[in-house]
């Protein structure tokens, strides 16, 4: 698809959309269009369309772009198509598994796609949560801090889940951070899973006190990286791989290699991607995040 004229209906997936606005300045320092930003998703949808399918998709909206104000919306707003999937009774969360649907999004100003950890069975008002599929530990950079201690802690990370059976997936935030996934079996409660990461996060805040923190309280974070084990509680949201973020610049949630990780721990360069970037290793190297859509 093209997204050429400030204003075009586009027949995608077979449903009809009014595209509006297209000429709107999302990313004023760069420039970047909400036609840009439309097309990125177009392009992007093989490869982010498997980790939203079956999960409640929250959104954070910038409706006049990200030098403006932005809100977060859970409940589908008025006027959404009969077309689109949705599970849950209060609030009612859309699901997003089609172009159609991405799309109709994206043209909502949805930069930011945020999931759970869990799927939906089902949909409607009948749709039941299930057992969270994968597990994730964000690695927010305190103060003084950023992403190359973020991977040194990373690679201690990884080798504690390795010790339990678990592979992991880095991806950087497309934020400040960087985040770790493992496939989960699906045998255990959100709850369970929170308990065992937070547990993780003490057990390596022990070990290494002078990196790492796994309290919340900001004045703990300066010169430290704190594990945030809380983004696997049931009700929490976290930022979607491939999904735009709402900065100065179009930087996105892009799954890494543990080369990477490796190289940017012992001070290589290692930076947040922008949405050229991953198109780029798309293209080249597949769907590093294939592995965690289980």
């Amino acid at each position: 698809m093209a997204f050429e004229a400030p204003k075009v209906t586009v027949e995608v997936d077979g449903r009809r959309l009014r595209l509006s606005s297209l000429e709107k300045v999302m990313y004023p320092r760069t420039g970047t269009t909400k036609a840009q930003v439309i097309d990125y998703y177009a392009r992007v949808a093989p490869v982010i369309l498997p980790h939203l399918r079956d999960r409640a998709v929250t959104r954070i909206r910038f409706p006049h772009g990200v030098a403006d104000m932005q809100f977060f919306e859970k409940n589908l707003p008025a006027g959404t198509p009969a077309w689109i999937r949705r599970a849950g009774r209060d609030p009612v969360f859309p699901l997003i598994d089609d172009l159609a649907g991405l799309t109709y999004f994206a043209n909502l100003n949805s930069l930011e796609l945020h999931v759970p950890q869990w799927r939906f069975e089902g949909e409607g008002r009948d749709a039941e949560p299930q057992h969270p599929d994968r597990l994730v530990i964000d690695l927010d950079p305190g103060p003084g801090t950023g992403l190359h201690e973020c991977a040194r802690v990373a690679l201690i990370v990884r080798e504690r889940l390795r010790g339990i059976g678990l592979d992991t997936l880095p991806v950087t935030s497309g934020s400040k951070g960087l985040q770790l996934y493992a496939v989960l079996p699906g045998l255990h409660t959100s709850d369970q899973i929170r308990d065992t990461v937070q547990q993780l996060a003490q057990e390596l805040t022990k070990a290494h006190p002078d990196l790492v923190v796994w309290k919340m309280a900001k004045e703990l974070r300066p010169g430290k990286i704190f594990l945030d084990w809380s983004q696997n509680v049931a009700a929490k949201t976290t930022v979607c791989p491939y999904s735009l973020r709402g900065r100065e610049r179009p930087t996105v949630a892009a799954p890494r290699s543990w080369d990477e990780i490796e190289s940017g721990a012992r001070g290589g360069e290692l930076v947040q991607l922008t949405t050229d970037e991953v198109l780029d290793r798309v293209e080249r190297d597949g769907d590093l995040a294939e592995a965690i859509t289980a």
